[in-house]
Order: structure tokens, then C-alpha cells, then sequence
């Protein structure tokens, strides 16, 4: 075996045995990206499983595909960042290079007063007017720096610079950068230097030292020394030393100058990502920057047994439901979302997933004063009927309301008070108590644009190099197709594609209704769990979904949770399907269903019985008024047909939905071996 190892500078392959500085390790590959594991001595073999590993720095298999997902979303974003980059870059020189052509017009039309004086005037005067004129090259160029800040969306940074001296004629890539603020092994840097081809440099921090000298060695053992940076530093003291260095960078009129700022950060902590957010708004590009960001706290998110601690991080309260798991993808949101708001930053979801035991965001940032004031009216309380049959409805915190213009040729929306309550303190469906949630975000979660290019780039990544593209795949589509639109927004959508087909320019009123849009069909329902509390069997999904699409709704998954449904059908809906299948499919015994329970309300035992006692006692006699409004509601209701052919799904492409066990006891591992701060994490 001895003669088998190698030093750190050969060239890297799986399981090779690398010896560096008398210690022994065995090269681990994922992606593209090889890491050094230190090999486990005798004692070591002896006391863990097969499937550990010594822990002295975080390494999760597992992870891979939070990793392999992260490298297909940046990217999918990144391409199109870079292509922005380069119009911008090129609008750029064009703007510099007319200024500098009328500048050199109006020094050519510049009379010289000294030749019409006399010599000794001539020998004086001459001086000055070099001097006038290198004073107004310099105010040119004050005056260009103004106008590219002015006529482009992008500030001047410093890749920007180089760009307009010539990188748009040459061909120069303008810069891409990341920060791995929590890089552990910095297994995530390297994959991003070797797979994201348009990356320029990855700076891979951490706080443990043993982690630094890890991330050392494994760059070094990937010859990847130009393209990664690592540092030894707290994640926070990082960023802040990033974003102090922004605001007193300015030029002589106070405006900011060469920004240094990533345009990806991407957060992936051992427990919660909540003490880093603040920061990370302000250190990614606020001209559209990605921002990643990973929590593993399920226990305090998306369970009951925390709502101060859930309070305390993300300043909402978790639910006690089986939809924990989307409320606590919209609790996040709203602590990053609140977190950007107060510097006038706002984000947009493009894809947040709850993955096995942790979530996954991906927000893009941007800064726009304008938007922030949209944002009251996207944030939600949602009552929950936690205690009874898990009905909920959701409040609004503010208003976004469209109202046309003083020309009559476009809307204007005003920020006005939300309504409230929007429920009675009983549940309208079991009476049974309500409770309060939130607050947490109320838009959409995803964009279906941008779901569509990291699918898109899952078709051309190989299955060597991605070994979870099948699971991404599923959950990818499975999140697409919950994206449920309303008539308004198909329409808009139509419209604005239509737009863009005939080489017109969106309607302008369309980014403002976007800005407004809120997800009118939040959160999912289970019916195994809804037939446990009706004591029935549960429906097969197919006649279920066959019952709901009959009646003019639309259902689907959710990536959350296998079993589960997302429709735009009401809960009173939902109520009268169930009760119809027992009625007609699954007869369930009434004598094991405790009266005052909320199955009983649900299946309406109490009235029925009633109406038979009523029946006996006055045969043939006018029913009562009480009994008369039941049946006039029955026979409003709509008839419900089960039919298992309409609600079938295209199953001509299978897909990996939801995750299988990879093997025994698997998940969060422990924390690596170290004394760090409680809020940083070992990936």
C-alpha cells in the first residue's frame, strides 16, 4: 500500500492514497472535484461503521445533490448574468468613446487666443490654455462616469473598468465571482472552479483552522491555485469587511466607485443561516445578484416544539401542520426579504425547495427603492386550524392595490391596510380552535422561467459528473408543475410572450403587476391525513384527482412531501369530495366516530341523526326550517364523479420525485471536530 501512495501534487483520481506531511489520505471524488479524507487508523476502523469517516472536517455524501443542484442553478443564472454583463460592458464604451470624441471636437474648435497677441502675451497664455484644456478633459471624464451611471442599470465595478478599455473589442470574460462563505472541506469551491466554465475566481472562507489547511491541500491537490482564494476569517467579519470597504470607497462627489461585491454568495451552515443574512444581502451584486442559502434547522421551522426560537431567527412563528414544511420555505424567505428591505435591496424567489431535512433558496437581489414598498402587501398571518381538521386561510399583512392613472392609460398601485380578521376564532368547517402563524411570505416561491433553464442545463450536464440528476429532474419538474397561475396572470403572461414574439417591448404595467403578485393557492394538502381524521380509507390519488379536475379545479404535487396535493379548490370543496367519497366509496361505521370530534362535524353525523330523530317523531310532516337549509346547501353543491381516467397523470416519462433512503441511519451528520461559533458550520 505504501508504494501505492503519492504526493499531493499528482495528478488527482478516485480512491488514490496521498501521503503529505506523514499523514495519509484517500482522494474522494464528486463532480468534477477531488477532496483528501485523512484514512482512518486501526483504532478508528474498529469503532465506526463502514459508511463513517474520521470527522475532523465536515464531508457529507448526502450533500451531493444540495451541491450538484447549486452548480446546474448558478449556472443557469450565471449565463445569463455574464450575457448582461457584456451589453452592458459594450453600452458602456460606446457612451466613453462619444465622449471622447466631442471632447477632442471641442478642443479641435477651441479658438487660440494667444496667436492673435503679441509674442511675450503668446509665450504667456500658452500655458494656461494647456492647463484649461487638461481641466476639461478631467471634467469629461467626471462627466462620463456620470452618464454610464446614469444610462445603465449597472454600476461601473472594477471588471466593468476593464472592460471598457478594451475587453468588449477583445473578447475579455468579464469577471463572475462567488463566496463560499462556509467552505468547510471546500469541496463546493472547487466544484464551481472546475464545472462553472465562465467563473473567474471563488473565494473559499472558513473559521476553523484545520479546515483552512484542509481547503489549502485540496486546491493545491486540484491545481486550482489561480481560480480559488482561500481565506482564514469569521464568514461575518468577511462580508462586513467587504461592505465597509464599499461605503468608503467614493469618488470626490461622494458617488460609490469600483464595487467589489460576488455575484453569487452562497450560505450552506451547520443549523441555521440566520445570523449570516444581514450581510449577505449586502455583499452580493445589488444589481441582480444570486444569493444561495441553506437551513437545516427543520426542528425549529417546520415543527411546533420552537415557535419562540423560529420567532427569534426568522421573525415568524411555525405552524403545527402537515404543510410545515412550505411554511418554513416561506419563513426564510422572510427573514432574507425583511433583511435586504431595510437597505432598499428586494429579492425574488427563482427556486426554493424543501429537501429532506433541510431547505434550499435561490433569491435574486436587487436594488430598487421602488419595489421594497410592494413588499408589506407579499408578506402573510395564516390561521390554522391545528387542533381540528387542518384547514387554514391566510391574511394579508397590507395591500397592493391597482388603480388607474390621471391619464386613463395605465394603473398606479397604492399601499393601503389589509382587512382583518379574514376568519372567526372557530373553524367555519370543525369549529375547532384557530391559531395564528407567521408572519411569512405570501409570494410565489418559484419562477417557472428560470426552473425551466436549470432543466434545461440538467439535459446537456453528464450523469458521471451529476450522479443526483434523476432526483433533480423530478423534484424540478414536481415544482414546476405546483406553480399554479391565475386566470389574470395566464392572460398576462400571454400577452407578455406575444410581445416578445412581435419584437415590441412589455407593457411596463406588467413588471408592476409582478411586483404585486402573491400566491393565491399557498400550501398543501394530505389525504391520508385527512382520511385519518375522517376514520376512512383513503382515496387512490387518481380518482381523487379525478373528482377535483371534474369539478373545474386544478390539482398537482408538492415537492414538500410524498402523498400530497396542491390545488386552487377551496377547503369547502375539498370537505364535500371527501364526504362524497365516503358516502358513495368508502361507508365508514358511525358508531366509532366520538360524537364532538371534529370527523363528526366534518361527516355531519350530529345533523343526520337529527333529521332521522325529526323523521320518526313527524312522518309525512313539513320539515323543519333548520332541516330545509341543510338540503338546500346539498343541492347546491356540485355532483362529484371519481373518475380515475381524468385524473391520471402523463406517466409516459418516469420521474424521480421524491428521495429514497440512500442507506442506513442517513442524514445531518454531526459537526465537525473544532471550537467554532454555534452559527457556523462544517459543510
Amino acid at each position: 500500500m505504501a508504494s501505492e501512495a503519492k504526493d499531493v501534487t499528482a495528478p488527482p483520481a478516485d480512491k488514490q492514497v496521498i501521503v503529505h506531511e506523514g499523514k495519509r489520505y484517500v482522494t474522494v471524488k464528486e463532480g468534477l472535484a477531488h477532496i483528501l479524507v485523512p484514512e482512518p487508523s486501526e483504532e478508528d476502523k474498529e469503532n465506526l461503521r463502514p459508511d463513517q469517516a474520521v470527522r475532523q472536517v465536515f464531508y457529507n455524501p448526502i450533500q451531493q445533490y444540495n451541491r450538484d443542484l447549486t452548480v446546474l442553478a448558478i449556472k443557469a443564472y450565471g449565463k445569463e448574468a455574464v450575457q448582461q454583463k457584456q451589453a452592458s460592458h459594450s453600452k458602456l464604451e460606446k457612451i466613453i468613446e462619444k465622449k471622447r470624441k466631442r471632447q477632442a471636437q471641442k478642443q479641435d474648435q477651441q479658438p487660440n487666443k494667444a496667436q492673435k497677441g503679441a509674442d511675450g502675451e503668446k509665450a504667456t497664455t500658452e500655458p494656461a490654455t494647456d492647463a484649461t484644456s487638461a481641466e476639461a478633459v478631467q471634467h469629461s471624464g467626471d462627466e462620463t462616469k456620470d452618464a454610464t451611471e446614469q444610462e445603465t442599470d449597472v454600476p461601473v465595478e472594477q471588471g466593468d473598468k476593464q472592460a471598457t478599455n478594451g475587453s468588449a473589442k477583445t473578447g475579455r470574460q468579464p469577471p463572475f465571482t462567488v463566496l463560499d462563505a462556509l467552505s468547510a472541506s471546500g469541496l463546493r469551491a472547487l466544484r464551481y472552479a472546475h464545472e462553472i466554465p465562465f467563473l473567474t475566481s471563488v473565494t473559499a472562507n472558513d473559521l476553523l483552522a484545520t479546515a483552512v489547511e484542509s481547503i489549502k491541500l485540496n486546491v493545491k491537490h486540484n491545481r486550482l491555485e489561480d481560480k480559488v482564494n482561500v481565506c482564514h476569517d469569521d464568514a461575518l467579519a468577511h462580508m462586513y469587511t467587504l461592505i465597509a470597504k464599499e461605503l468608503r470607497a467614493k469618488d470626490p462627489k461622494g458617488k460609490p466607485t469600483m464595487s467589489e461585491k460576488y455575484d453569487v454568495v452562497d450560505l450552506d451552515p451547520y443549523g441555521t443561516a440566520a445570523p449570516f443574512l444581514d450581510a449577505a444581502v449586502q455583499s452580493v451584486r445589488d444589481d441582480g445578484g444570486l444569493l444561495c442559502v441553506t437551513c437545516t434547522d427543520s426542528g425549529v421551522w417546520a415543527s411546533n416544539g420552537y415557535p419562540e426560537k423560529c420567532y427569534s431567527l426568522y421573525g415568524g412563528v411555525p405552524v403545527k401542520a402537515w404543510f410545515s414544511h412550505e411554511v418554513g420555505i416561506r419563513l426564510v424567505l422572510y427573514s432574507i426579504q425583511t433583511a435586504a428591505a431595510k437597505y432598499g435591496l428586494t429579492i425574488e424567489p427563482l427556486l426554493s425547495l424543501s429537501i429532506d431535512f433541510y431547505i434550499r433558496v435561490f433569491v435574486r437581489v436587487k436594488k430598487s427603492p421602488a419595489a421594497v414598498k410592494f413588499q408589506g402587501g407579499k408578506n402573510m398571518m395564516v390561521y390554522n386550524c391545528d387542533s381540528g381538521c387542518g384547514a387554514w386561510s391566510t391574511q394579508l399583512l397590507m395591500r397592493n392595490k391597482p388603480s388607474p392613472n390621471k391619464k386613463g392609460s395605465g394603473v398606479f398601485y397604492k399601499h393601503t391596510f389589509a382587512q382583518g380578521p379574514s376568519v372567526d376564532k372557530g373553524c367555519e368547517h370543525c369549529g375547532s380552535t384557530m391559531h395564528m402563524a407567521g408572519p411569512m411570505y405570501g409570494g410565489r416561491i418559484h419562477s417557472p422561467d428560470f426552473i425551466k433553464r436549470v432543466l434545461g442545463e440538467l439535459e446537456e450536464a453528464p450523469t458521471d459528473v451529476y450522479g443526483t440528476t434523476p432526483r433533480i429532474r423530478g423534484m424540478l419538474q414536481t415544482a414546476l408543475e405546483e406553480i399554479l397561475l391565475t386566470p389574470e396572470e395566464q392572460e398576462a403572461e400571454k400577452a407578455k410572450e406575444e410581445a416578445i414574439q412581435a419584437g415590441k417591448k412589455p407593457d411596463p404595467a406588467f413588471k408592476e403587476a409582478e411586483l404585486a403578485a402573491i400566491d393565491p393557492y399557498p400550501f398543501y394538502f394530505h389525504p391520508a391525513t385527512i382520511s385519518g381524521i375522517l376514520k376512512c380509507s383513503c382515496p387512490p390519488e387518481a380518482p381523487l384527482k379525478g373528482a377535483l379536475r371534474g369539478l373545474g379545479y386544478r390539482v398537482t404535487r408538492s415537492h414538500c412531501k410524498p402523498g400530497s396535493m396542491k390545488t386552487d379548490a377551496p377547503w369547502s370543496i375539498i370537505w364535500h369530495v371527501f364526504r362524497e367519497w365516503v358516502r358513495q366509496k368508502a361507508p365508514v361505521k358511525e358508531d366509532n366516530i366520538k360524537p364532538g370530534t371534529p370527523g363528526y362535524r366534518l361527516l355531519r353525523l350530529g345533523e343526520k341523526k337529527q333529521q332521522e330523530e325529526q323523521a320518526e317523531q313527524a312522518e309525512g310532516a313539513e320539515a323543519p326550517k333548520e332541516q330545509q337549509s341543510e338540503q338546500a346547501e346539498g343541492e347546491k353543491m356540485p355532483e362529484v364523479v371519481f373518475d380515475e381516467q381524468l385524473g391520471r397523470d402523463d406517466k409516459t416519462v418516469k420521474l424521480v420525485r421524491y428521495q429514497a433512503n440512500p442507506r442506513e441511519n442517513w442524514g445531518p451528520l454531526n459537526r465537525a471536530v473544532g471550537k467554532v461559533p454555534s452559527h457556523h458550520r462544517k459543510d
